[in-house]
């Protein structure tokens, strides 16, 4: 069987919240775990990321969290979604959900302090 090659560019260098690599786009974890991870993990891993870079339709939604109205699929670097220039949130209840509103996704992402 063939190995799934890594997707490292070469380009390394972790995200302002230090979660993934704004170079290949794999998260922390599946950098550090790639020589342990088997070949299925690895392709989920490769499929995610394209997943990233595909455009999506754009869609009117309503922030599940706050209510604010905003549009899905659009305004990001790489011309599509906004949320592919941030790096990838896990659902913490292991559900997913409809997307968060720019501002409430960044405030998801950014570290809180410690109290």
């Amino acid at each position: 069987m063939t190995e799934v090659a890594s997707p490292c560019i070469k380009q390394c260098k972790l995200d302002a919240s230090g979660r993934y690599c704004t170079g290949c786009l794999r998260t922390l974890d599946e950098v550090s775990g790639w020589s342990r991870a088997s070949n299925a993990q690895k392709q989920a891993a490769l499929d995610r990321i394209a997943s990233l870079r595909q455009p999506l339709a754009v869609r009117q939604l309503h922030c599940t969290q706050c209510g604010s109205a905003f549009a899905c699929g659009s305004g990001g670097s790489q011309g599509g979604c906004w949320c592919a220039d941030l790096p990838p949130l896990a659902s913490a209840s292991g559900t997913s959900s409809d997307c968060l509103c720019p501002a409430c996704l960044q405030q998801k992402l950014t570290p809180q302090p410690a109290g």
